[in-house]
């Protein structure tokens, strides 16, 4: 594969952008519930759990370009499996990344509908938000990686909010720590794996990245900030609400959001909602153009033609997800496979590199 121009390529530091802006989404608002359903007052040690296995995947993933031909994810994909199973491979990927872009985009105009504008019709709001998208991408790599910064950036503020619980919160909550089973702290860890993908989109923008060793301190301190980051919210969760209430309430952090008072707004959640417009914004930015990309490099197409197409399969993909039930049911599903995506798909590839090298020495 041809290397990538260093006109298109971005600073090792904005990583750091790119996998918290990935990672940081509409998970945040409603984590909570999940992982309490099994942690109970334990969920922040699941948080941890979760947290660490970020960085253990991470770490491997540039063990994977640096011991690979290429320095993408398609070369990897066929120095192991062959051009064609490596092609099917990467065609799976591209399809993870839309379906992680379908859910963004969802679970936002349900939050939206659920929270604000309960009449709003789902289909205009998300071509709105397509249109967006559609922009941001097609200005190459560069503009989605300025989206990611911007959508760190400017909603920053936001992460202060949780100081509101303090005033209310019951931090004998905490006590007695690991009164829970340690299975259901490590079940308590697998839910959160839908909370923090994202930075396995990694694996398709490595080549845009100049220096990429110089990067990895950025990506580690990337995890740790978005780890500290739902830290910080579950601790709050727990010390603001009952286990018995935090296993039923959907939306946990909207609904601290609540209690927060300002002399110019009543509710302060509507001012949070709009704001988190922008925290989605790399998540679907990213999303698309990790799938395009792939699908450039697969099918030798433009990239702007696999965008339409991908904007188009997200579009109608909303109309099959048109309940509560079947949407909390795609976010189980998702959740699923990209717990064992991280677990299982990265580490396999890791080792089958290190076997292939091993045997073609041979």
């Amino acid at each position: 594969m041809p290397k990538v121009s260093e006109k298109f390529q971005v600073s090792p530091y904005f990583v750091f952008f790119l996998i918290h802006g990935m990672q940081y989404g509409v998970g945040i608002l409603g984590f909570q519930r999940l992982i309490a359903k099994h942690a109970k007052h334990d969920a922040w040690i699941s948080v941890l759990i979760a947290g660490i296995m970020t960085h253990l995947i991470v770490w491997l993933i540039y063990r994977l370009f640096e011991n690979s031909n290429g320095n993408n994810i398609l070369s990897v994909h066929n120095q192991i499996a062959g051009v064609r199973l490596g092609s099917v491979f990467t065609f799976l990927l591209s399809i993870y990344f839309i379906a992680q872009a379908v859910n963004v985009l969802r679970t936002y105009v349900e939050v939206t509908q659920v929270w604000m504008f309960a009449t709003i019709n789902t289909n205009i709001f998300s071509f709105l938000l397509l249109v967006l998208v559609l922009y941001a991408v097609l200005g190459g790599f560069r503009v989605v990686t300025g989206i990611c910064f911007l959508g760190v950036v400017i909603p920053s503020f936001l992460l202060l909010t949780f100081l509101s619980t303090i005033e209310f919160g019951v931090f004998g909550r905490f006590y007695p720590v690991l009164n829970v089973p340690l299975v259901d702290i490590l079940l308590g860890a697998k839910q959160m794996s839908l909370s923090v993908l994202g930075f396995e989109a990694l694996l398709v923008y490595f080549p845009f990245i100049k220096n990429p060793k110089k990067s990895e301190p950025w990506a580690h301190a990337s995890l740790l900030f978005t780890t500290v980051v739902y830290l910080v919210w579950m601790a709050s969760a727990i010390i603001f609400f009952s286990t018995a209430q935090l296993e039923k309430n959907i939306w946990a952090t909207l609904s601290i959001w609540k209690v927060i008072e300002l002399p110019f707004v009543e509710r302060f959640e509507y001012i949070g909602i709009a704001a988190w417009c922008l925290v989605i914004l790399p998540n679907l930015c990213l999303g698309v153009w990790c799938a395009s990309r792939l699908w450039r490099e697969l099918f030798h197409i433009e990239q702007k033609n696999a965008v339409y197409i991908i904007l188009a399969i997200i579009f109608l993909s909303l109309y099959s997800l048109n309940s509560r039930e079947i949407v909390n049911q795609f976010n189980t599903i998702l959740g699923n496979v990209g717990f064992y995506f991280l677990i299982s798909y990265i580490p396999l590839l890791f080792i089958l590199q290190i076997l292939a090298r091993k045997w073609r020495g041979a």
